[in-house]
């Protein structure tokens, strides 16, 4: 089986590389936001964060192809980084600090290497396909990843991005379903309701409609983590526009509720 240190390893670089933009342009007074084709905000930090990954992909893994939330694909082959430079700009230009850099790298249609640096929350978490996932500052110093033993969905906790996207799915039903039947419900919202699933402080979190770049880097996480991560049909995929991730002993149960119009 292929080991992915060396990439999990330049993940890290690209990581640190982002979080220097990002930081640096969070809640600066001259931050420039604009307005997308599909009316979500983007900053010049998204840009700028983006461009600066994909410099340095071009320098070091030219013959990788590139998936940027910005600026689409560039390039072919298996091997593509995926590339989200500001996972909650909603979040980052109101000045919440829940934000991250979301970088992943697919070996076709595998995702074996995901990066989650939150630089505001102070943590970033991180795993290769069959290394474990890991959370911590760095590399050297990290703590290994465990989802919750957490059996009953009545004793879980349930993490999601907002109520909006499951009216508008038509699934709303299906979403107060299972809200009404955990014991805790929290909008910890984006990448964070996933990360704190593979934590194993939050049992379950799910989002009606997201993106590749959205996805990619958590899912291995997630997975190697021990938890499962699926769409809503249960397809184990981050290019299913959807996903729902939990510790595994829930999922089908939560798949079954959240499935009801």
């Amino acid at each position: 089986m292929a080991t992915y240190d060396d990439d999990l390893r330049f993940a890290h670089v690209l990581a640190d590389a982002a979080d220097d933009i990002t930081t640096r342009r969070f809640k600066a007074l001259d931050l420039r936001v604009e307005t997308k084709p599909d009316l979500t905000p983007v900053s010049d930090a998204d840009r700028a964060t983006e461009e600066a990954i994909r410099n340095m992909l071009r320098r070091s893994r030219p013959r990788d192809a590139v998936l940027g939330e910005e600026q689409g694909r560039t390039g072919s082959g298996p091997r593509c980084w995926v590339l989200d430079p500001i996972d909650a700009t909603k979040n980052y230009v109101r000045g919440v600090p829940v934000w991250a850099t979301l970088i992943g790298l697919m070996d076709g249609d595998r995702v074996v290497v995901g990066v989650v640096s939150a630089p505001a929350l102070a943590r970033r978490w991180w795993a290769a396909a069959g290394g474990g996932a890991w959370t911590g500052r760095s590399l050297a110093k990290a703590s290994r990843l465990q989802v919750s033993g957490v059996s009953s969905l009545a004793d879980a906790s349930f993490s999601y991005s907002g109520v909006g996207g499951w009216a508008k799915a038509g699934l709303l039903d299906g979403f107060m379903s299972v809200a009404q039947s955990a014991w805790r419900t929290r909008a910890f919202g984006d990448f964070w309701s996933h990360m704190l699933v593979a934590e194993g402080a939050v049992d379950i979190s799910a989002e009606p409609e997201v993106s590749l770049w959205d996805l990619a880097a958590l899912q291995v996480i997630v997975e190697e983590a021990g938890g499962r991560f699926t769409n809503l049909a249960g397809v184990p995929t981050p290019d299913g526009g959807s996903v729902v991730c939990t510790n595994g002993l829930l999922h089908e149960e939560v798949l079954a509720l959240l499935s009801r119009g």
